[in-house]
């Protein structure tokens, strides 16, 4: 499997992963990522060369977006005065399922946030979605704090405001074909 940059062409298959991955969620009993993400949104994160996808052959098989940039209200002033990198819509398709794809993911961006001068690599994940945060823990992250308050909708309640963290490092054992843009340099926020 080979990873590279996302180009505006991978629109389409991106907001389909979303969907997938919304009805698959909803079948485990979890409102996460119910709502519809915005194209125009998704495009310019494309854009900004911070979506990567994963393709088995021409099959997509999955998508991660990794990005320098923090959701607001998240993170401590503190803490973004570290250099980190952040993931995103972390998205496996169902054909790809059980093989630990995002583990080898997560591997893939501690080592591009780590060759681009991070500390961290940090996320946050759906605040009631306690499967996913047990994933997140067994892949070497820590729990770092769960935001519940200040949510982008009228500062009612956040939803994906569970946060960990784990220090990046080098790692080539992800076994992707790494064809990406070379990783730009970070500076703490």
């Amino acid at each position: 499997m080979r990873i590279s940059d996302a180009v505006p062409a991978d629109l389409p298959k991106l907001l389909a992963f979303r969907e997938e991955a919304a009805t698959w969620l909803g079948g485990l009993g979890t409102d996460q990522w119910r709502r519809p993400y915005p194209a125009d949104r998704l495009l310019a994160t494309i854009e900004a060369g911070t979506v990567f996808m994963v393709r088995d052959g021409e099959e997509t098989a999955a998508t991660i977006t990794l990005t320098p940039e923090a959701e607001d209200g998240l993170w401590s002033r503190a803490e973004l005065s570290e250099p980190s990198m952040f993931v995103n819509k972390l998205t496996v398709a169902r054909t790809h399922a059980g093989k630990d794809l995002g583990g080898r993911l997560l591997d893939w961006a501690g080592d591009r946030a780590y060759r681009s001068g991070a500390t961290w690599l940090r996320l946050d994940a759906w605040t009631t979605n306690e499967p996913l945060q047990r994933y997140y823990l067994r892949h070497g992250f820590e729990h770092v704090r769960t935001v519940t308050e200040g949510g982008a909708v009228n500062g009612g309640p956040r939803v994906s405001g569970w946060l960990a963290q784990r220090p990046t490092r080098l790692y080539a054992g992800h076994g992707l074909l790494d064809v990406t843009s070379a990783p730009k340099p970070i500076s703490p926020a």
